[in-house]
């Protein structure tokens, strides 16, 4: 499913004409992405919760000319699906 799929099963489901919903999904995915930027957790109760990793440096190699190279750390955003979300999946 991609943006658009997803704004109008949005519009569907809550009733919304396609312009409100994009707002409302934009606005959604602004929210998170700020709590995160912040280092706040997103926990949507039976959804899921975002939250944020860092990754250390780690030595990798370069696949075309097999030399060590360091790869800097990093912050990375982590989803960990809720009791709700897993138990529909499985």
């Amino acid at each position: 499913m991609n943006k658009t799929e997803l704004i109008d099963k949005i519009a569907e489901g809550a009733g919304l004409t396609k312009a409100d919903a994009k707002k409302a999904l934009e606005a959604t995915t602004a929210a998170i992405k700020d709590a995160l930027v912040a280092g706040d957790k997103v926990a949507l109760i039976g959804f899921g919760t975002f939250s944020v990793n860092e990754r250390p440096a780690r030595e990798g190699i370069n696949p075309a000319t097999k030399q060590k190279i360091t790869i800097a750390a990093k912050k990375v955003a982590k989803f960990k699906a809720g009791a709700d979300l897993d138990e529909a999946l499985n």
